[in-house]
């Protein structure tokens, strides 16, 4: 054995070992795993420690970047689309972001409230936003050359964020995938997927082992040159790799247009859904993480038109009151800097879960299912109600027989009116609600709030 391979397994015991313990202090259980290996692998079973911790987490920060940011156009799609294919794979020989600097990356991330990380190691586009020894299209090429997937780990470790990477299944650059897109006119009959799978499976061990990463979300899979038997072989060499790191649903065929959700559990492999620009429907049973951006476009784009504190803050609420995460997309600059609009953005929404982050982190969605005013979060014996409508004046929630509050405040503020009511709980909305996107109610019940049926609230 390596003093490499011990360091890591020495690393993965360490991390097993702290999480088991902040699981058994929680008042939340362990989740039972749904997700896995799919049907080829019927006992390999999602990491239930590790996929309890991605969902204390609740939020995080999303990041598409790379060469295509010159132009200002989209990562990957706009190859032999608005960018000329040639254009587009020499854009790397102009790469220099001479302003980067991880630890204000990760640093903005923390500010913003955010407890992971998961950055465009490749997008479909092919380019490696690290020194891969299998690729010369990488950022070792470009102008720049130093390693930023390397600063970006490190930066997470040292500011306690949980690191991840976004990696594409599908590579339109390179010559032994049997997919092209965008009027690629290199001919399809030299490519061969066995070839192609070999250098995929040997980019994913860099991730794994050189960078350390918890999270492999993966993208790419729509292609019929990927396949379901693919998926599976994918999922199980990372899982026996390393057992903690959590695989999105992408890796096979779960992932159904944009719903994200998985229509065949056991069938396919992976342990999240993953739907896109869109929030996920409400859940307890298969874990979910909705990404959106916090613009229109996924990489930087000038002047996108972004959306504001408010929609942001609606968005995460109505994501985890479903039992969901956020990750949150931003698109650095070609120079390296995150958009000042784009981090005052983030920096608002971390003001507002400063206050209100009791009510989000650690908690399970529910019992209230979301809508557009409220939505709900618990925990043991509290439920936490976020409150998006501030025109209400009074709020009955529907409760079943027995169950009854014993006491109401806002988080940040003082106690709130309320009645106890045959099935019914009526709060009266005090006059001075905080100015902020959402209060949130921190209501104490005398049951395990967990055990309530889902009920919708009007």
């Amino acid at each position: 054995m390596t003093t490499e391979t011990m360091k890591t397994q020495i690393s993965s015991f360490l991390l097993v070992t702290l999480l088991l313990t902040a699981c058994t202090a929680s008042q939340e259980p362990l989740p039972t795993p749904v997700g896995g290996g799919g049907e080829a692998n019927p006992t390999l079973k999602t990491n239930a420690v590790a996929l309890k911790n991605f969902q204390d987490r609740r939020f995080g920060m999303f990041v598409h970047w790379g060469p295509i940011s010159i132009k200002g156009t989209e990562i990957g799609w706009s190859r032999g689309r608005e960018v000329p294919i040639n254009t587009y794979d020499s854009l790397y020989l102009q790469f220099n972001p001479v302003n980067f600097n991880a630890d204000e990356w990760i640093g903005l991330a923390k500010e913003a409230g955010m407890k992971y990380f998961v950055i465009t190691s490749k997008h479909h586009d092919g380019f490696a936003l690290w020194p891969s020894e299998y690729t010369d299209y990488d950022i070792a090429s470009t102008p720049y050359k130093k390693d930023v997937l390397k600063d970006m780990e490190l930066a997470c470790e040292k500011q306690g964020i949980l690191f991840g990477t976004y990696h594409s299944i599908l590579d339109w650059h390179h010559p032994d995938y049997t997919t092209r897109y965008g009027g690629d006119p290199r001919p399809v009959d030299p490519s061969t997927m066995v070839n192609y799978k070999k250098y995929l499976f040997n980019q994913v061990k860099e991730l794994v082992q050189s960078y350390h990463t918890n999270i492999l979300w993966f993208d790419g899979q729509w292609e019929g040159s990927w396949t379901h038997q693919d998926g599976m072989e994918l999922y199980k060499y990372i899982r026996d790799m390393r057992d903690d790191i959590l695989i999105n649903n992408r890796v096979d065929k779960g992932f159904k247009g944009m719903a994200g959700m998985t229509d065949s559990i056991a069938k396919d492999a992976g342990d999240y859904g993953t739907p896109e620009q869109r929030i996920g429907e409400f859940n307890r049973d298969y874990p979910w993480e909705s990404c959106i951006t916090v613009g229109e476009q996924w990489a930087w784009k000038p002047n996108d038109k972004l959306k504001s504190v408010d929609e942001i803050v609606h968005t995460l609420i109505k994501a985890v009151g479903g039992n969901g995460n956020l990750l949150l997309n931003v698109g650095p600059m070609p120079d390296g800097r995150i958009e000042p609009r784009q981090a005052e953005l983030l920096k608002g929404v971390g003001k507002w879960l400063k206050v209100n982050g009791e009510g989000v982190y650690g908690t399970r969605g529910g019992p209230f299912m979301p809508n557009d005013k409220m939505a709900s979060t618990h925990v043991g014996q509290v439920i936490y109600l976020h409150v998006m409508d501030k025109s209400l004046k009074q709020i009955e929630l529907p409760l079943p027989q027995g169950v009854k509050a014993t006491r109401v405040n806002v988080l940040g503020g003082k106690s709130v009116s309320y009645d106890n009511r045959d099935r019914e709980l009526l709060i009266r909305v005090p006059e001075n609600i905080p100015d902020s996107p959402a209060y949130v109610l921190k209501i104490r019940i005398n049951r395990d709030a967990g055990k309530i049926e889902p009920n919708e609230i009007k």
